[in-house]
């Protein structure tokens, strides 16, 4: 397998301080309630549960300096990534949603906005006359792009004018040769359709962890595209109306905000980050080459399943629908053991596992799957790590079927059965209106998934010297 490239760097002087420094950094307060998080390119794009640029910037700063290596192994939408990038560290990241991947590309890379104002004008323009001219072309370039199964999930979570508006801006994205200039359309693209209320989808929301379609659609001309008059006096049914938008009008929106956030020039290190499409458990790095690792894993039991809203706009990026559910069978807390590495568990992780499975035997399964895939990351996050310094994890506890899963300690035991130690374990509370979370379709009152994620826990796990 071939390894990224570690750059030649000077060495150092050890801090023996350093398990201070961390156990410090985790006792300040995590909250960052009255920060502003969208600074530089962190709001390209939105991503399920993902933590404030504030969380790895402070851990960077604090327990790194410039030519240092920051990982993170699962990174999502490249917040870790941004900002040891802009601090001067070397930045790799791992992931297997290539949403995430793109994201990342996008929100590292310095762009000219001139040039990207001429050629999303061009794009606008272009699309916009094929879709008044040529629209009978655009039904036959969707049928011909798309297999069946991709098809019938279009047909259900698109209408057809819809349809027509996207293909003709995802003709005109891929016509643009240059590729970085491409990536940040395809991105800008992506972003009108996922959003918490479901973007230019049939989606009423795509924050929930099972996408929801909305009871009644209503076009801008006043047209019902899903649904009918008398579904209107209902309440379940007010609250889950929507009306359609345009997505040629809403990426010219977009484009706007975007423009405005990317990176124009930046005061960084000849190290460009490297990001790979790679799993956690695996990693292609040298042993002992990492100076500090920052990510955020899933929740257990895939309490946020980041492809069922991602797959709305991966599906026009190129990716056939059966393909992105081969990609999520590789989330980390599926219910499948199959082709899992059966290792042996501590006695308390173990003890957890049964008492869910005696209540649901596919939720212990599940949480059996999380537990022994984690343990295979902590494991590989021991490798790469180099000694006297520390990986921080930031975990939500999760309940299932009633029984508290207890994440921190269970981690922390694994954790600490590889070499490492846990010094410290901080808490932060979390902002709900800042972050795209499960969202509850009953009014008035909140899901078992939103009262226990009202909280994070950030795990300090340092390897010694």
């Amino acid at each position: 397998m071939h390894q990224l490239a570690l750059p030649f760097v000077p060495s150092r002087r050890k801090y023996s301080s350093y398990r201070t420094r961390l156990a410090e950094s985790l006792s300040d307060n995590l909250d960052f309630q009255n920060t502003n998080g969208e600074h530089s390119s962190h709001k390209l794009h939105s991503f399920p549960a993902k933590f404030p640029p504030q969380l790895p910037h402070k851990f960077i700063s604090e327990l790194t300096e410039k030519d240092d290596v920051v990982l993170d192994p699962m990174m999502g939408s490249g917040t870790t990534i941004l900002e040891a990038f802009l601090l001067n560290r070397i930045a790799w990241g791992f992931d297997i949603d290539p949403l995430a991947i793109l994201l990342s590309k996008v929100k590292t890379r310095t762009y000219d906005k001139r040039t990207l104002r001429n050629i999303s004008e061009e794009v606008v323009t272009k699309a916009k006359a094929n879709l008044n001219q040529n629209p009978t072309l655009l039904e036959k370039q969707i049928l011909n792009r798309f297999d069946k199964k991709t098809l019938e999930f279009l047909n259900y979570w698109f209408a057809p004018e819809t349809q027509l508006e996207l293909m003709a801006l995802i003709y005109e994205v891929e016509s643009v040769k240059d590729t970085t200039l491409r990536d940040f359309l395809m991105l800008v693209m992506s972003s009108t359709i996922i959003t918490k209320t479901g973007g230019v989808s049939l989606a009423y929301d795509l924050a929930h962890t099972r996408p929801h379609k909305a009871k009644v659609v209503v076009s801008k001309t006043g047209r019902i595209v899903v649904g009918n008059d008398q579904d209107f006096d209902a309440p379940r049914v007010k609250l889950l109306t929507k009306k359609l938008r345009s997505p040629i009008e809403e990426f010219e929106k977009r484009l706007l905000q975007n423009i405005q956030g990317v990176l124009e020039s930046v005061d960084v290190l000849n190290f460009p980050p490297q990001f790979c499409y790679g799993n956690a458990q695996a990693m292609p790095i040298p042993e002992r080459s990492v100076d500090l690792i920052v990510t955020s894993p899933p929740y257990a039991s895939n309490a946020i399943d980041y492809m069922r809203a991602h797959k709305f706009s991966l599906v026009w990026l190129g990716y056939p629908i059966s393909d992105l559910g081969l990609v999520r069978q590789k989330y980390i807390g599926g219910e499948s053991l199959m082709g899992i590495e059966l290792v042996a568990l501590p006695g308390k992780v173990k003890a957890v596992i049964n008492k869910v499975a005696e209540e649901s035997p596919s939720k212990g399964r599940a949480l059996h799957r999380y537990y022994l895939e984690m343990n295979l990351v902590l494991k590989e996050m021991f490798r790469v790590l180099k000694p006297g310094k520390a990986s921080i994890v930031v975990v939500g506890n999760s309940t299932l079927v009633g029984q508290d899963v207890m994440v921190v300690d269970s981690l922390a035991e694994i954790g600490c059965q590889h070499g490492f130690q846990v010094p410290m374990v901080g808490v932060r509370q979390l902002n709900r209106d800042k972050r795209m979370l499960p969202a509850s379709l009953k009014v008035g009152q909140f899901s078992q998934i939103q009262q226990r994620m009202h909280e994070e826990f950030v795990i300090g796990f340092y390897k010694p010297e």
